[in-house]
């Protein structure tokens, strides 16, 4: 009976130490997601600058100097695709549910496909489907983190013709470059989605010039239209992989966050029923004792007379 308690003590000990480590994870999962949350609404601001100035840009560009989309065949059809993941685990079906989306996507599409990966659990995941993977960026820890990683990625999607290429060749119809990742939704906790960045189509154009210019004072573009054009497109592609990264670390967080929150509430299942379990055995074992007291007693009893 003692070696029973012993190991039911043992598990209770061992149950609390887990829940302090959970608890502990939970607090950290729910700050992370304050910091993503706080950096994706400042960003909105920033991309809403960056699309007025494109605006204005593209309205007062020459006719013909940006081409339409070229109808003619491409010489070469590539497309690149950024899937956003997790390094750690404990996040629940976080990894699974985009790298799953990301593959039926990709599947609807035809040319010569190339896959970067952030996140070692989300290349895993590719990599059993057989996509052509490129390249494997980690995961930032922090928001300060989030920066280097876009400079390293905008490096490493050079493979695929640049942005600038797209306003004087027929490239602009045959490159494309997506992006895959989990955004936060007020319903759910996470909901996979994708963004196109390239290429910078006729209709993405068409689409910005429409803009209307929240004040009454139209502006005008200083110095060379051009220059100042590519030198936003190179700041919506670079604030448009930031909100990306920064939306699915914030969606990992969350999900992390209600994964601690089950383990907590099954901890907690778990301790009552050990407790419950802890109690009865000892006070079997109290009963035990004391039966064996008074039929010791009477025994003695016995005895004398």
């Amino acid at each position: 009976m003692s070696d029973t308690t012993a190991s039911l003590r043992r598990k209770i000990d061992s149950a609390g130490d887990l829940q302090s480590v959970v608890r502990t994870m939970k607090a950290l999962a729910a700050s992370s997601i304050g910091q993503y949350e706080q950096s994706v609404l400042a960003l909105s601001d920033y991309y809403r600058v960056v699309e007025l100035g494109l605006c204005v840009c593209l309205r007062e560009m020459e006719q013909g100097a940006m081409r339409p989309e070229q109808k003619g065949r491409a010489a070469q059809n590539a497309i690149g695709a950024i899937v956003f993941g997790s390094d750690q685990g404990l996040v629940g079906q976080f990894n699974e549910v985009i790298a799953d989306y990301a593959i039926k996507t990709l599947a609807t599409l035809s040319g010569n496909l190339q896959v970067w990966a952030v996140g070692e659990r989300v290349h895993a995941r590719l990599a059993d489907a057989n996509l052509p993977l490129t390249g494997l960026f980690a995961v930032p820890n922090s928001v300060k983190a989030i920066t280097p990683l876009v400079g390293q990625i905008l490096v490493e999607s050079e493979t695929l013709p640049s942005p600038s290429d797209t306003f004087r060749t027929n490239q602009v119809e045959a490159t494309e470059l997506h992006l895959f990742y989990n955004r936060p939704t007020a319903d759910a906790i996470y909901e996979p989605v994708s963004q196109r960045l390239l290429p910078l189509d006729e209709n993405w154009q068409r689409k910005l010039s429409e803009l209307p210019w929240p004040t009454g004072n139209l502006p005008e573009v200083i110095g060379g239209g051009t220059a100042t054009l590519r030198a936003l497109i190179s700041e919506y592609l670079f604030v448009s992989l930031f909100r990306a990264c920064a939306e699915s670390l914030a969606s990992e967080n969350a999900s992390r966050l209600a994964a601690m929150e089950r383990a907590d509430k099954n901890i907690d299942e778990l301790l009552e029923n050990f407790h419950a379990t802890f109690h009865r055995l000892r006070q079997s074992g109290i009963d035990e004792e004391l039966f064996d007291v008074i039929s010791g007693y009477e025994a003695l009893a016995k005895g004398k007379k």
